[in-house]
């Protein structure tokens, strides 16, 4: 870039660097904090608050729990005389807060000053006077000398017209430009002003090093207040305060390794407004040391309030990212951030800590008045499964099984990529029910009825083309019963892989909602269902999964009801049932029965039978400790042998080789 040889390094190191500050590690205490939102802050804002305005900034300082606030430069406006005035005349001032004013080492500033604040119970007169080798070459046209005793003569007047002022006061000096000005002619000055004014431990004076402009690294800053700390006359008396600015991006910074380097005492503003780059943010650096452990001092827990309020009074935006207070700070979009946190939360709920260590959040959101509900976790097309998962627990009390989570995790992601826009809580939980739980349907089962023989047969009313079939089927439970039946009907195969029920922990506490997998030529397939009743959420699951197999749209051919009850008949008496018995049944020739059942079917009706016997020996087989005997009369076959063989010839295993399988 060029132009860059134009510049210089402008700063001055200490004569003598000690680098002790550097052997520190954190902040072990508050310092003690001054607001200078309504001089500092105020007179850098396009249009300054009103005198109502500050009036209401003011008590918002109060309750925050500032104790000494900088409330203007009184010789600067009418506004700000009569702020100052309307504080004292009506009392407004808590007897525990300290207001301060600002005034330049000029005599008729410095008198008008006096005027602002008399009658005060508490006020710091805040003298200073411009230093650097910048100012008083070009500005002041006035050697080291003559800079020196402007400072003197201030603080001399500023000495004298306390006593002669009715009110309580106490005095501050601040060598404005210090970064351009010599280290020990800052000293030199700053000891000048502390002679004049003799103070003592029990009436401490306050010297104040800003950073007008920020030019050096922040470690060259530290460098700088610790050897003015460790030099400054009567250091048990003096009160060594830090001005930082943001001209480098390193206010906090400056102030966190100032405090390190020896400081008592920050000033600062809301959110990092002032001139220029603006003040050190004291919202930041408060909630800096809360991270860590340590107690501010302030009280920052209602952050949305505070923020809401210093906008509207300054007009002023405090951006998203902002540390703290910015609306998206807490967000995570992130899938694996979403993920990482969901577990953090999790783990923390689990091992009940106190102590807070979850990822991607240095503090508990809550601890300033954030909702992990609508704060943390937002999901637009770069979000995660478990972000995903994380809104539907927290929102609705919804827990997506594991397998489902990724599917739905995508579903979610292509909507949002769709839309080019973030998705609410509201909108998430409409996806899920508009592709899982109200999808458009090829067949119902409004009703369903359970009978216990010798395992659970289901007699499933299957609504379809417009008929209503009654099918009955067995299964080793009334869920697997019921997809037997639906089997039957569409003469379908798939595998019932996952199901998962909870009762819903957010909303109606009676209502359970049921998750069905099922997997068909290697693809998982979901549905979801929502019932009072748990048995009927989880046939609501099974018919929404089952309805989304491709394989149902190519099915055209209406239900043929005597084929149907054929089937039914079988599933019910499949033990002892004859090809004699079904033409008794239906009073039909047996020829007729065995061709027309293997017409309809596909499958002879001998066949048939032994596929409903087999099914119902796996299920035994893996469900009780009956004996190979045992199961084999139960189904119908009085031969053991007769029954391992033709246990084998179907799954190509011994009965006894499938039961140690497990499966």
């Amino acid at each position: 870039m060029k132009g860059y040889d134009k510049y210089e390094r402008a700063y001055f190191m200490p004569p003598v660097c000690t680098y002790d500050w550097v052997k520190k590690d954190h902040v072990d205490k508050a310092p003690i904090w001054c607001s200078v939102d309504l001089r500092d802050g105020n007179q850098a804002l396009i249009e300054p608050m009103s005198l109502e305005e500050k009036l209401e900034f003011f008590k918002m300082l109060v309750d925050i729990g500032f104790k000494e606030i900088e409330v203007g430069f009184p010789a600067a406006s009418e506004t700000e005389y009569n702020f100052i005035r309307a504080l004292i005349d009506n009392n407004m001032i808590p007897e525990d807060v300290t207001i301060q004013v600002l005034t330049q080492a000029r005599e008729h500033i410095i008198k008008k000053t006096f005027e602002a604040v008399k009658g005060a119970g508490h006020a710091v007169i805040h003298l200073y006077n411009s230093t650097s080798v910048a100012q008083r070459e070009q500005v002041f046209k006035k050697d080291k000398e003559e800079i020196k005793k402007i400072a003197v003569d201030g603080a001399k007047l500023l000495k004298r017209l306390a006593d002669e002022t009715d009110g309580n006061f106490s005095f501050e000096y601040s060598p404005e430009s210090f970064p351009g000005t010599e280290v020990d002619y800052a000293l030199e000055v700053c000891n000048a002003v502390i002679d004049v004014w003799e103070p003592k431990p029990s009436n401490k004076v306050i010297i104040n090093i800003p950073t007008t402009v920020q030019i050096a690294m922040p470690h060259v800053f530290a460098t700088q207040v610790e050897y003015l700390s460790k030099n400054l006359h009567n250091r048990d008396a003096v009160t060594l305060s830090l001005h930082p600015h943001n001209d480098r991006g390193c206010g906090i910074s400056d102030a966190e390794m100032g405090l390190l380097a020896g400081a008592d005492r920050i000033e600062g503003t809301l959110f990092g407004n002032g001139e220029r780059t603006g003040n050190v943010d004291i919202v930041a650096l408060a909630m800096n040391m809360f991270s860590q452990g340590v107690d501010p001092q302030l009280d920052f827990s209602n952050m949305s309030e505070i923020r809401t309020c210093y906008e509207r009074l300054t007009r002023m935006h405090v951006h998203e990212r902002t540390p703290y207070s910015g609306d998206l700070v807490f967000t995570a979009f992130s899938g694996s951030h979403q993920d990482a946190i969901s577990k953090g939360m999790t783990w923390r709920k689990e091992k009940h800590l106190h102590k807070w260590s979850v990822p991607y959040l240095p503090i508990d959101p809550k601890d300033v008045g954030r909702a992990y509900e609508s704060d943390v976790i937002r999901i637009n097309s770069q979000s995660g499964k478990g972000g995903v998962n994380y809104i539907l627990k927290q929102n609705y009390g919804i827990t997506l099984p594991d397998k489902m989570r990724e599917e739905f995790g995508y579903l979610v992601k292509h909507v949002s990529d769709e839309a080019h826009k973030e998705l609410s809580p509201d909108l998430i939980y409409d996806i899920l029910i508009d592709n899982y739980v109200s999808t458009h349907t090829c067949f119902q089962i409004p009703e369903c009825h359970f009978k216990q023989i010798n395992g659970i047969m289901a007699e499933a009313t299957i609504a379809y083309d417009n008929h209503i079939n009654k099918i009955e089927a067995n299964g080793n439970g009334r869920l697997d019963a019921v997809s037997n039946t639906i089997k039957q009907f569409f003469e379908i195969s798939y595998e019932l892989s996952v199901y998962e029920e909870h009762a819903l922990t957010t909303g109606s506490s009676s209502k359970a909602m049921s998750f069905v997998g099922i997997t068909y030529n290697e693809k998982l397939y979901w549905g979801v269902g929502i019932d009072d009743d748990i048995i009927k959420s989880s046939i609501n699951a099974l018919v929404c999964a089952v309805n989304k197999l491709p394989v149902l749209s190519e099915i055209t051919a209406k239900a043929d009801e005597r084929l149907i009850t054929m089937k039914n008949y079988i599933q019910t008496n499949y033990q002892t049932v004859t090809l004699e018995d079904m033409a008794t049944k239906l009073n039909l020739s047996v020829p007729y029965v065995s061709k027309y059942f293997k017409e309809k079917a596909q499958v002879t009706f001998g066949d048939y039978v032994r596929q409903v016997r087999m099914k119902k020996a796996k299920t035994l087989l893996k469900t009780t400790s009956m004996t190979i005997e045992s199961i084999a009369e139960s189904i119908g076959y009085a031969n053991v042998e007769h029954f391992s063989r033709s246990f084998k010839k179907v799954y190509g295993m011994a009965p006894v080789q499938y039961r140690a399988t497990g499966k």
